[in-house]
């Protein structure tokens, strides 16, 4: 049977906006991945299951242990809401 479910658990997030201080905050790599050649800006960040593509936009969350990883600002807006 298919139930529901709430994610509970509050994460930090900022949006990346390509600045120096987030590139340097995060190791952000503007690179291509796995070898793979991309044209314009293409931006990486490492989590804990390898380099993850992060675009101008996307938004850089950090979850309980520290561990980063980027959500698409569309997404994001979908499945989060800011806490006070």
């Amino acid at each position: 049977m298919l139930k529901e479910y709430r994610k509970t658990a509050t994460i930090k997030a900022e949006q990346f906006g390509g600045g120096h201080e987030q590139v340097k905050k995060y190791d952000i790599q503007d690179k291509a991945i796995m070898g793979k050649e991309y044209s314009g800006n293409r931006w990486t960040i490492l989590t804990k299951e390898g380099p993850m593509i992060v675009n101008m936009g996307d938004w850089i969350a950090t979850g309980v242990e520290g561990e980063h990883w980027a959500i698409d600002n569309e997404i994001f807006k979908k499945t989060y809401e800011e806490v006070d």
